[in-house]
């Protein structure tokens, strides 16, 4: 979109342009459409900073929770819940599944999955803009054995309260995933904070 309002293509980026992303010339700042945008003089273009999707699932049995421990930046050594980015051409309830399976070896029929919650993560330091769309399963619903993929180093239930009793790391995020999965799934309101 050009500053004039003509136009039909809009550069985007997950994270906050210093640089156009098509001409590679230094970014200013202009108010548009109520906030203040990164604009490209050169292409005479505002560039948007849009979020990266993320599926994650959340596989209850019984009081444990099914985490990874990362084995990649960012939290590396981490325990969280396993997610990761959404292919281009995958519903988020596939992506999700897809992820599971790729960091735990548990497949699950993406219909099976209950929407848990979705979250926005701006300004992440490591990945950005992100859009985090969380599901939950219980672990009757799924098939496979659980080991670490490629990704993680470890993948196995916990207790979330022994997690955080422990020490062992996870992440906020993490933690408002388990606490949506047990209410979606459980009809139990609990809180997962350390300390």
């Amino acid at each position: 979109m050009t500053d004039d309002g003509e136009g039909s293509e809009r550069p985007m980026t997950r994270r906050r342009a210093s640089y156009c992303p098509d001409c590679g010339a230094p970014v200013e700042t202009r108010a548009f459409e109520g906030r203040d945008r990164a604009f490209c003089p050169d292409c005479r273009e505002f560039v948007f900073q849009n979020p990266a999707p993320v599926g994650a699932v959340v596989v209850l049995d019984g009081s444990e929770a099914l985490l990874v421990e990362r084995g990649i930046p960012p939290d590396r050594g981490k325990w969280t819940v396993p997610a990761g980015f959404l292919e281009v051409d995958e519903s988020a309830r596939e992506g999700a599944a897809r992820e599971l399976e790729e960091e735990t070896g548990l497949a699950v029929d993406p219909d099976a999955l209950e929407l848990a919650r979705t979250g926005f993560h701006v300004d992440d330091p490591a990945e950005g803009s992100l859009l985090s769309v969380c599901f939950a399963v219980e672990r009757a619903r799924t098939r496979g054995a659980v080991r670490p993929g490629s990704e993680p180093t470890d993948a196995r239930f916990w207790e979330p309260e022994a997690l955080l009793a422990g020490d062992a790391e996870t992440r906020s995020v993490d933690c408002r995933r388990l606490e949506a999965a047990f209410e979606v799934l459980r009809g139990q309101e609990r809180s997962f904070d350390r300390g």
